[in-house]
């Protein structure tokens, strides 16, 4: 992995030098095995963009580039540039939530700067032959702040009350809130009606993809 960059230009740099690679010419050079497919390597894409970038976090709750403040996120796209899947941000914390405010939230931490990675996810491009794109260094203005503030506000709202189990992914304009495990099975616990201690699958909080579409329409159109 290459060590991790001291500054924002140092980074825009080496994102920039990746793109226009395919998959195959950066697994080559990290001296990774591109998988057949990313049913069980979900997280190979994030992974090989981080060795690239020299990204330090991995799946810790702080930002990637811990010391510029950024957080690194590959975003799949169709022939016609359009995200083709939502965006996780972070794990939701279930207990022990009391002080929580957006101001000190993973979400909003994670949020601040993003580096978006642009990459080929159609499905018909064989995994290897798929291109990295043009980077974007993004901070949300102050109404896309105030709409993930409102989004994240309404969502916690159901935790804290003991209403997770009535949470759908139809919740929150922008950021919605979905079950986040490999399988039904994980279970972790949560609040329940008058504060009783539930199990319940894992939560994770997500962009949808019409605000991501929105971010790289507004920077590369």
């Amino acid at each position: 992995m290459r060590p991790e960059p001291k500054t924002e230009r140092e980074l825009i740099e080496r994102a920039w030098e990746i793109a226009g690679l395919s998959f195959a010419e950066l697994a080559d050079i990290a001296q990774i095995k591109v998988p057949m497919d990313l049913k069980k390597d979900k997280g190979w894409v994030g992974q090989l963009l981080e060795w690239h970038l020299g990204a330090t976090a991995g799946s810790k709750p702080q930002q990637d580039f811990e010391k510029l403040g950024i957080e690194l996120k590959s975003i799949p796209i169709s022939y016609v540039g359009k995200p083709l899947e939502t965006t996780f941000v972070s794990v939701a914390p279930l207990t022990g939530i009391h002080g929580l405010t957006w101001e000190n939230s993973h979400v909003r931490n994670k949020l601040s700067r993003v580096l978006w990675i642009p990459v080929e996810g159609e499905r018909d491009i064989p995994l290897s032959d798929r291109k990295v794109g043009a980077p974007l260094l993004w901070s949300p203005s102050p109404e896309q702040e105030a709409q993930l503030k409102n989004d994240w506000e309404e969502l916690m709202e159901f935790i804290v009350l003991g209403q997770i189990e009535q949470v759908t992914a139809r919740h929150g304009e922008i950021l919605q809130l979905r079950p986040k495990a490999a399988n039904g099975r994980v279970k972790t616990e949560a609040y329940g009606y008058h504060g009783k201690i539930i199990r319940t699958r894992p939560r994770g909080f997500y962009l949808r993809t019409q605000f991501t579409a929105q971010i790289l329409a507004h920077h590369f159109i």
